[in-house]
């Protein structure tokens, strides 16, 4: 694989001992270099390897909801890893305290952990790396090509980023070697006790879990084909509609790491389809999503309007004491309370279906800044809407979206009009120009 993709960490000589995969953000066996790479060391050793999940009991708003999909997903890696040998084992508990004990009850010689931008896993690493004296490496399994390799500053828009990207996708966007049957080495393989991690998470258990989207990457797999066969030809002229069905419906198994966005793209650039929608495709999978990446990596206020450019941050303190015509609180807000009959449908789709349409999640973002006293109510209450209800929340496409519609982040000044100032605008009147809004409402009663 191309080294390009490790970072070390910590430095040091490999000895005696099982290589340790900590997979936290990349939850599959399958095309997965972290994994790819903890196992080429192992081989290459002659050292055993185990792959190790971490499960904490608590994590930025997940309930249930969330935490069902990311464990019945589990369930499929432990599969998938027993057809190679790999042991896969489970610790509950803080990191810093669960896998430094863990690495030193197996004596192991190296630990290889993937990439996640968000401060807290940065936190958990850095926590690790000074409770541990065995090398330490890092594996960026989530984009196609490697973050730091990418940029090295926080970009400012897609249009910076696109051609760094480009010119190197020749480099990165490749197919995946498998994984090698290794000997069965069961001494480091401990029975996973499926239930208990249910009665251990300290989590809101009051919203329901879907049972719509089947988790795990099997699922995954058969949603992306399903994609090819009956969207993808069609999505470049469909996409935005939310009242037909044509995005790839793939966020959560990316968001969960339980299918590669690289697979996809690789599998996606071979499709005989339209190549506007191909364009399209491509652009949000690899341009926008690896965009999210690099804001919160090179951001780390991503979840708060300090992060937002010098320009929207002073049109937005100049519009402060606009008058709204409506201000609601958290309450209603998370009831699908409001006076917006098409808000209220988008809110109502993300409680029951932990999913809303993109076109609809900028509309939804940006009536809440409205509708609130200041952008900073905004910003708190859309990433606590959108972590506690989404499946692919508290995920950097997140945090970038909703700073994207609230505070302008890799977006350019608009019009100057009341509340919004210069962030760029959304009414009911626009989406009714793009698609059958009375239809969408409609369809809310089944959400």
């Amino acid at each position: 694989m191309n080294e390009l993709r490790v970072r070390i960490l910590k430095d040091g000589s490999i000895g005696n001992g099982p290589v340790v995969y900590w997979m936290q953000r990349d939850q599959r066996a399958d095309d997965n270099w972290a994994l790819i790479y903890a196992q080429e060391i192992a081989l290459k050793t002659n050292n055993p390897l185990i792959v190790v999940f971490n499960l904490v009991d608590s994590f930025i708003g997940a309930g249930l909801r969330q935490y069902y999909f990311m464990i019945e997903g589990l369930k499929d890696v432990e599969q998938r890893l027993n057809c190679y040998n790999i042991p896969f084992v489970i610790l509950i508990g803080n990191p810093k305290e669960e896998i430094p004990k863990y690495l030193k009850e197996v004596n192991a010689s190296l630990l290889v952990a993937d990439f996640n931008p968000l401060k807290i896993i940065r936190r958990w690493k850095k926590e690790v790396f000074d409770f541990i004296n065995i090398p330490f490496r890092q594996v960026d399994a989530h984009n196609i090509v490697p973050l730091w390799i990418a940029s090295d500053k926080q970009e400012f828009a897609a249009y910076t980023i696109r051609p760094k990207i480009t010119k190197l996708l020749n480099e990165f966007l490749t197919d995946f070697p498998e994984l090698i049957k290794t000997n069965v080495n069961w001494e480091y393989k401990k029975e996973i006790n499926w239930d208990l991690l249910y009665s251990v998470i300290k989590v809101d258990k009051s919203v329901s879990i879907i049972n719509s989207v089947i988790p795990g990457s099997r699922a995954a797999i058969k949603e992306l084909n399903n994609f090819f066969n009956y969207k993808y030809d069609k999505y470049a002229e469909l996409r935005n509609d939310p009242t037909k069905d044509y995005q790839s419906a793939l966020s959560p198994y990316l968001h969960f790491g339980q299918i590669s966005a690289q697979k996809v793209a690789y599998l996606s650039s071979l499709q005989d389809v339209n190549s506007e929608s191909k364009k399209a495709f491509l652009e949000e999978l690899i341009i926008r999503r690896e965009l999210a990446d690099n804001f919160c990596y090179y951001n780390t206020r991503y979840d708060s309007v300090d992060s937002f450019p010098d320009w929207a941050k002073k049109s937005l303190k100049e519009h402060e004491k606009d008058k709204r015509e409506y201000l609601y609180v958290l309450e209603e807000f998370e009831h699908a309370h409001t006076k917006d009959r098409l808000w209220n449908a988008a809110q109502k789709e993300m409680l029951k279906n932990g999913k809303m349409h993109g076109y609809m999640r900028m509309y939804w973002a940006k009536k809440i800044l409205e509708w609130t006293d200041t952008p900073e109510v905004a910003m708190e209450t859309a990433i606590y809407l959108n972590d506690k209800y989404q499946l692919d929340g508290r995920d950097p496409n997140g945090y970038a979206g909703i700073a994207w519609s609230i505070g302008g982040v890799h977006d350019r000044p608009w019009f100057d009009r009341e509340v919004f100032g210069k962030i760029r605008y959304m009414n009911y009147n626009g989406c009714a120009k793009k698609f059958d809004v009375e239809t969408y409402i409609n369809n809310s009663v089944k959400f």
